[in-house]
């Protein structure tokens, strides 16, 4: 095993490649090991020079319901108004800290996606 620190892009394209090799290495054997150690490094170099934006708040609500099979008129349940969510939906109305509450406790959209400007 020889691990090294992903430093620049020539050591993580390396990195993959030794990944990919080791894929169906045994859990518990030192190609696994290595497996473990070199997914973490990998992951660590992503999160450093690869980072994911949270989405949009809104888009984060239509997805949510989406997934859920809701409907506007569920997201109107949530928050009170009919016309309120249609206003929300279009980005023409700002989502107040109550809201925020509802939204999340209901849909369980993570807090720090919702309270972001958009």
């Amino acid at each position: 095993m020889n691990i090294r620190l992903i430093k620049n892009e020539a050591d993580y394209e390396q990195a993959l490649l030794r990944l990919e090799a080791l894929f169906d290495a045994p859990q518990d054997s030192p190609q696994g090991d290595e497996l473990e150690i070199l997914s973490l490094l990998i992951d660590q170099y992503e999160k450093e020079n690869y980072p994911i934006d949270l989405p949009d708040p809104i888009e984060a609500i239509k997805f949510r319901l989406e997934q859920l099979g809701y409907s506007q008129n569920d997201l109107a349940e949530i928050i009170g108004l009919k016309s309120r969510a249609s206003e929300i939906l279009s980005k023409k109305r700002k989502l107040s800290l109550r809201m925020i509450r509802q939204i999340h406790a209901r849909l369980h959209i993570p807090t720090d996606v919702l309270i972001q400007s958009y």
